[in-house]
């Protein structure tokens, strides 16, 4: 079965159209990348599938749970997570910190058993640190684990992001433009984790990048969005010899 099956999506703010009858399946996993022009409804359609926009019309389901108006942390709870395009990183805290704070939700105990920190409480958050630490370890980033967010290199705080979302034990990690901003050895770097985090960590993911060669590389499947509408679908092969994505996109000789 599917992981994620999104069906006759649209999405639109007012008359514009940033969606139109987009329908993608996302098979469990694999990395499935969705390419296009800058405004095709990339990004748009990751935050339709997050939670931060609701369609206007179609249906988004994981696992048979409809998603379509759910809020961002229900969807987080299901088992989906994101890392976003612009940082969304507290700066002034440590690389610890930040990624301690997103396993908020699962820091289940009572506010007497949180004031006496001891029993369940002790025992979660024991728990909740061990996980972070080996997130840390698999993200390397060990040496910087104590480092404020804010005095780190653009390139180690996209790992810091990716990081964060991973804490959140997905099923599926929904990826936005991660190596945006970076140099090719940054670069060399996040798409290694990716492979990684598909193969060590059975994760499905879900890949918004305009990196072509890195997708064409790593991809198991391709949607290629073009003015909110999906003009070619299919292995990174099929994609890459499909007349309307050529034309839209990557462009003839």
């Amino acid at each position: 079965m599917a992981h994620l099956n999104i069906s006759d999506v649209t999405l639109s703010f007012g008359g514009l159209k940033a969606l139109s009858n987009v329908d993608m399946t996302i098979e469990p996993g694999l990395i499935t990348s969705i390419i296009g022009p800058n405004g095709a409804g990339k990004t748009s359609m990751l935050n339709c599938v997050s939670g931060f926009y609701h369609p206007t019309q179609g249906d988004i389901f994981y696992k048979e749970k409809k998603l379509t108006h759910a809020s961002p942390h229900q969807i987080s709870n299901m088992g989906i997570a994101r890392a976003f395009q612009n940082l969304e990183l507290f700066s002034g805290l440590s690389v610890l910190d930040n990624l301690l704070l997103a396993r908020h939700q699962n820091l289940k105990y009572s506010f007497l058993q949180a004031v006496l920190f001891y029993g369940k409480a002790s025992r979660v958050e024991s728990e909740n640190r061990s996980f972070v630490e080996g997130i840390i370890d698999f993200m390397e980033l060990e040496a910087h684990r104590k480092s404020l967010v804010g005095n780190l290199s653009y390139g180690v705080q996209k790992k810091v992001e990716v990081a964060r979302a991973l804490t959140l034990a997905p099923d599926i990690l929904l990826l936005d433009e991660p190596m945006a901003g970076m140099n090719q050895e940054e670069k060399e770097d996040i798409v290694r984790f990716i492979m990684d985090i598909q193969k060590e960590r059975n994760i499905t993911v879900v890949l918004v990048e305009h990196d072509l060669g890195v997708v064409m590389d790593i991809s198991d499947r391709i949607y290629v969005l073009d003015f909110g509408e999906v003009i070619g679908s299919g292995s990174p092969e099929e994609v890459s010899q499909n007349p309307k994505v050529i034309e839209a996109y990557i462009g003839e000789e």
